[in-house]
């Protein structure tokens, strides 16, 4: 349990160090047989300790299950229905942003397209540990390493719990790489357009 708790800390904590979570948002979790460890509900992703790591069942509630994460369902979905051993939910801020405006996002840099090719963009209702988001998302992730839930976060499954944050972090670099690029090319369009107005006036066309 101890090298559990601190796999949960040390990942829990880039987490929160690369912006990929605020103070008390997301959550993690490893699966093992019939037994779920996951992060307690409301709990600090930079600072976890043992008390944080919840472990309940893979499929019956037990007395834990009122302290583990919200997500809870969401978890156990994929679990039962994917290969995934480890899962990291995190709020990445530029992949929420593109999020909002895509149904897949698909990166440019070289690492994206190696490491991911595109990105799904879930869009439900309810966002938040929804039936909607439980009963659709583990299908996207029997076939991609990530997916994103619009305008709320991703959720990335990996055999371990390194693997599952290596994409989470991957995930958010190229959208952050994407969102930086559509911005250059609006301000391009917009530097050539007032040039070309600039030339029109001095050539007396206006």
């Amino acid at each position: 349990m101890s090298s559990l708790v601190e796999q949960f800390s040390t990942f829990g904590r880039e987490l929160f160090l690369q912006g990929l979570n605020s103070s008390h948002s997301g959550n993690m979790s490893v699966r093992e047989g019939d037994r779920i460890y996951i992060t307690r509900r409301g709990s600090m992703l930079g600072r976890l300790s043992e008390r944080d790591v919840i472990e309940t069942g893979l499929e019956a509630d037990d007395s834990h299950i009122t302290l583990a994460s919200t997500e809870i369902k969401i978890h156990r979905a994929i679990y039962l229905n994917t290969s995934a051993l480890a899962i990291v939910h995190a709020h990445p801020p530029f992949a929420i942003s593109l999020s909002l405006h895509r149904s897949q996002i698909i990166p440019v840099d070289s690492e994206g397209v190696y490491y991911f090719k595109s990105i799904p963009v879930l869009h439900a209702e309810r966002t938040i540990g929804s039936e909607e988001v439980a009963a659709r998302l583990p299908e996207a992730l029997t076939n991609y390493k990530a997916v994103m839930v619009g305008g709320h976060g991703s959720f990335a499954v990996g055999q371990m719990l390194e693997e599952a944050f290596q994409w989470t972090s991957s995930l958010e670099a190229s959208c952050k790489t994407l969102f930086l690029c559509t911005l250059l090319a609006v301000a391009g369009q917009g530097r050539n357009a007032a040039n070309g107005a600039s030339e029109a006036a001095e050539e007396g066309k206006w």
